[in-house]
């Protein structure tokens, strides 16, 4: 009877594995051939063209003693931690108030969410003219009588990465307090209830019970989180250009600059291979945390 029930099992949804069979071999040749080929050219020389005329590890030896690659590793770093931390913070924070069901929640929901519908240069144009001294928050709050006031993040070398991040809070907060608003609302009331009746204060509750329940989201949420930061180029762009002088340079604007302007594809390739091991290092745990778990349980 196992016999004759196993053929059957190859046979079933029949029709939805051969419509599935185009997307697989798109995904085998366009992404894992065209990550393959890049990885394999970026051991070579390539210049304006792909040619295979191999260097060995020159390229990401040139690629490490690079002043503006360094500097772009720094503030992808310094913007990712903040990111990762404030994002989750206040979106969290966020879904807890919307969660106690405030009168207006949908509008508020609704303002929270629109950034998100925008595009990065958008929101980049957009806080270049609010951060810019001239007509922005500097000047509104001089305006207003205090003439000492100094906000203008953008063209200090020092501070640039965070007036970037803070377009990138502003965009990025409300589609985690969306997921995390989803979780919140997958709780059990009883849960709540059964705190209430214990008389555990609602922060501690939040903390020892809630947020350890909602722990699926929040690996949702720092992948969604994490995915955005490796690919930041259009905020940078936007806002500052890469300025003032290599100040705020990021890793995908490195590779685009020597693949398209530079014309050095070698040293291109060797940038985004590089970024595909950043992005290896965020997967492997969150499949680890994601599907080990589950075997483990």
């Amino acid at each position: 009877m196992e016999s004759a029930r196993k053929p059957l099992s190859v046979f079933k949804n029949l029709s939805a594995k051969i419509a599935s069979v185009p997307m697989i071999l798109t995904a085998l040749v366009v992404f894992v051939g065209g990550t393959a080929w890049t990885v394999l050219h970026s051991f070579t020389g390539s210049r304006l063209l792909p040619k295979l005329k191999f260097v060995g590890f020159d390229q990401y030896e040139r690629l490490w003693s690079t002043r503006r690659w360094l500097v772009s590793i720094e503030n992808l770093a310094i913007y990712g931690v903040c990111s990762l931390i404030l994002t989750l913070s206040i979106g969290f924070f966020l879904a807890a108030l919307l969660d106690r069901k405030i009168r207006g929640e949908a509008v508020f929901r609704t303002i929270f969410l629109y950034p998100f519908a925008l595009s990065f240069v958008v929101t980049g144009l957009a806080w270049q003219w609010i951060l810019n001294p001239d007509f922005g928050i500097q000047n509104t709050v001089r305006s207003l009588g205090w003439q000492s006031f100094t906000f203008d993040p953008l063209n200090n070398p020092d501070i640039v990465i965070f007036g970037i991040l803070i377009a990138g809070l502003w965009q990025g907060t409300g589609l985690i307090m969306v997921i995390m608003l989803a979780g919140l609302r997958g709780i059990d009331e009883d849960i709540w209830k059964a705190t209430r009746v214990d008389g555990i204060p609602t922060w501690k509750t939040y903390i020892r019970v809630i947020i350890p329940m909602m722990r699926p989201v929040f690996i949702t949420a720092l992948v969604l989180i994490a995915s955005g930061i490796i690919k930041l180029y259009d905020l940078v762009v936007a806002q500052t250009n890469g300025g003032p002088g290599i100040a705020s340079e990021v890793p995908a604007k490195y590779v685009i600059n020597y693949m398209f302007r530079a014309q050095n594809l070698g040293q291109g390739f060797a940038a985004s291979t590089m970024m595909l091991v950043s992005v290896i290092i965020i997967l492997v745990p969150w499949a680890y945390l994601e599907f080990g778990g589950k075997k483990r349980d």
